[in-house]
């Protein structure tokens, strides 16, 4: 088939989804083109040796990558983002015709930076079926009525109507099918595909001398949280949890984020000393440092649109066989119990986290790596990248006509 591919990121971001998806369906035999912008995430400049301009377009074997101009405000105020959001959708619309006109079938990797532009190429393409991944679903009742609520509803309202005309949509986790249901999907069209990891870098590995230096200080339990430092995330909770174990365990976070000044204070404040920051590292180091450590910990609010959430952190730490603590409700939390790859309790309750961290301080080093063991099989058998790639290309086949089989399936249950 000739396949579009609508993606706000594509390498060489970290976006490994639509970066692998891209390479697999070329490799497949399929034509692939892909329609972006310029590299800015995650600092919200344009990358070092790249310019932005209307003329730039790269080819290999089957596959083409046509990028367009945005504005490089994606990680700054409200205001900001929303600028880039619109002025990519505007970039989009200006080219779509041209370069998607005649394909088959058009996949939109789904966040939220891409729901002006796939309202408006979904509808210059006209009869092209569209198939959706989802991967996040912004709530309508926002805490800022005058900011990032106003724009989440306009978000909604927007995806209601792509939800509508969509002739496949699948969902990166099993809550958010009932999600992307109450928006006005049709629910036959819904199909869950669980996203997979950079498997190129996120493997097991072994500890270097230099990781172990980094993470570990002594004989005691390390557990990590490796990635943002957000609003979403809600550290505070796990450095409060730590501080009242501080004989017991390390808490070693790694990355950075708008809440770390904030989580950093709190750190300080409460003295706990077994809490520790380590600067953003690139992800060919992590696996090291994975390994390294005990646990890794996987972090979300106890917010109604995150318990449809399966954060990439939790593939990757199951891709490479570490064993995970979840501070999560929903599908999370689900998965990691499902799968026996570790521990888990309810978000934003430290006492409940703290519990959690002296257990796994608790489990011996044998135990600890057959829970790895087994989220790993989990990871390979439900969320790797032959399996995920396996079933958007029948979700693609099936918009475009190709297989009369339908879409629906019972709601499936984790490993």
């Amino acid at each position: 088939m000739k396949i579009g591919i609508l993606s706000y990121h594509f390498p060489p971001e970290p976006a490994f989804i639509p970066g692998s998806l891209a390479e697999e369906l070329a490799a497949r035999g399929h034509e692939v083109r892909v329609l972006t912008g310029f590299p800015d995430y995650p600092g919200g400049h344009v990358y070092p040796g790249w310019r932005q301009r209307w003329h730039h377009e790269t080819h290999s074997q089957r596959l083409s990558v046509r990028r367009v101009p945005r504005y490089p405000g994606g990680t700054a105020s409200v205001g900001g983002r929303m600028a880039s959001y619109l002025s990519f959708a505007g970039s989009a619309g200006l080219v779509a015709r041209r370069f998607l006109g005649d394909v088959d079938v058009l996949y939109v990797f789904q966040l939220p930076a891409t729901t002006f532009a796939a309202a408006g190429v979904i509808r210059l393409l006209g009869r092209v079926p569209a198939v959706l991944h989802v991967q996040d679903v912004w709530a309508r009742d926002g805490a800022d009525e005058g900011g990032e609520g106003r724009w989440a509803a306009r978000m909604g309202s927007t995806m209601t109507r792509i939800y509508r005309t969509a002739a496949r949509i699948a969902v990166a986790a099993p809550s958010m099918r009932d999600l992307v249901v109450a928006a006005g999907a049709d629910p036959a069209r819904v199909r869950l595909v669980l996203n997979w990891t950079d498997e190129r870098i996120f493997h097991p590995a072994t500890p270097s001398a230099a990781a172990r230096q980094l993470v570990r200080r002594d004989g005691r339990c390390v557990v990590m949280h490796a990635g943002t430092i957000g609003e979403r995330q809600g550290l505070e909770t796990a450095v409060r949890a730590a501080a009242a174990l501080d004989r017991t365990m390390d808490l070693v976070l790694v990355g950075s984020g708008a809440a770390e000044r904030r989580v950093r204070g709190l750190a300080a404040e409460l003295g706990a000393e077994n809490v520790r920051f380590l600067e953003r590292r690139s992800p060919v180091d992590m696996p090291e440092l994975y390994a390294a450590a005990d646990y890794q910990l996987v972090m979300l609010r106890d917010l109604p649109e995150l318990r449809g959430t399966v954060p990439g952190k939790l593939q990757a730490a199951l891709s490479c066989a570490a064993p995970v603590i979840a501070s999560a409700g929903g599908d999370t939390a689900e998965l990691v119990e499902r799968a026996r790859a570790g521990l888990s309790c309810p978000p934003e309750d430290w006492a409940a986290l703290a519990d959690r961290f002296w257990l796994a301080a608790t489990i011996s080093p044998p135990t600890r790596t057959e829970m790895g063991r087994r989220g790993r099989a989990a990871y390979l058998r439900e969320m790797s990248l032959p399996a995920g790639v396996d079933q958007i290309e029948r979700l693609l086949h099936e918009a475009a006509g190709r297989v009369a089989q339908p879409a629906t399936e019972p709601r499936r249950k984790f490993a």
